[in-house]
């Protein structure tokens, strides 16, 4: 069991091999502050090595997902430093979008379940998603330009998710799409009823992806990261391609190739696979 840190703007809640953490300042409809981004880079720090936790669910407490940057921080950080004084103003920003790139490269399998409303930075949260599910009546958008901000720390994750064309229209206009238009886009992957729906489908998605052995999991997000250019690690294709043949034979050979394919020719489930609770 992973040792997760003592939060107070998240919530963790571990169910065996699912964490489900939540966005917890429902009062500001979880808006990402300073103390949130530390300790979700706290969190996955601790389950960075850990294959034990196989799914990180990301969701909003109180009916939402998440509305983006707290604007009065911002707002009460809009004066600039003396020359001699750090830039908190920057280290936020910049420690969010360290943050974004943890959660987009986490060997575990990343769900966001999205409620309410997903805007600027829960935006940027839901395209670094590896499953990205919504109710039908969420609202996705980047809406920085609209107050004067720009969407710097999450522009290249969302340009990596949905192309540059649709990601231009976005950042300019600051437009809101529902969920039907957000999955259209690529933005989210599947729209559902209600919360319960959402309850449900996080479950079966869940359970779906605690069939798939954790290490190949983990080795699959790697080489695509890669092959996008999105990852800390990037390479020409031939480079690319030895390195996943190298990957492909590591896994053949390994424990969990071994057995994966030994279930298989015993007509039996591998030991991998569970039920999400």
């Amino acid at each position: 069991m992973p040792d997760l840190p003592q939060t107070s703007h998240i919530r963790l809640d571990l169910r065996g091999p699912v964490l489900h953490l939540w966005l917890d300042r429902p009062e500001t409809r979880n808006a990402i502050s300073a103390q949130m981004v530390g300790e979700i880079l706290a969190t996955f720090a601790a389950i960075a090595d850990d294959r034990s936790v196989r799914i990180v669910v990301l969701r909003g407490a109180g009916g939402t997902f998440c509305a983006g940057g707290d604007i009065k921080s911002m707002s009460a950080a809009g004066a600039a430093p003396s020359p001699d004084a750090p830039d908190e103003l920057k280290a936020y920003n910049r420690r969010f979008g360290a943050m974004l790139e943890v959660v987009n490269a986490a060997p575990q399998a990343v769900i966001a379940a999205v409620e309410g409303h997903a805007i600027g930075g829960g935006f940027g949260l839901a395209c670094v998603a590896d499953i990205t599910i919504a109710t039908a009546d969420a609202k996705f958008a980047m809406t920085e330009v609209t107050i004067g901000v720009v969407p710097a720390a999450i522009s290249p994750f969302v340009v990596q998710r949905i192309g540059l064309t649709a990601a231009r229209r976005l950042g300019v206009s600051g437009a809101r799409l529902s969920a039907a238009e957000a999955c259209a886009i690529g933005i989210a992957h599947l729209a559902v009823a209600d919360a319960a729906a959402l309850d449900a489908a996080v479950r079966e998605t869940s359970n779906q992806v605690l069939k798939c052995a954790p290490g190949a999991v983990a080795a699959t997000k790697q080489l695509m990261l890669r092959a996008a250019g999105a990852g800390p690690q990037t390479s020409p294709l031939p480079q690319l391609l030895d390195d996943a043949a190298d990957c492909f034979v590591a896994a053949v050979r390994g424990p969990e190739g071994r057995e994966g394919t030994r279930s298989f020719v015993e007509k039996r489930k591998p030991s991998w696979v569970v039920q999400a609770e």
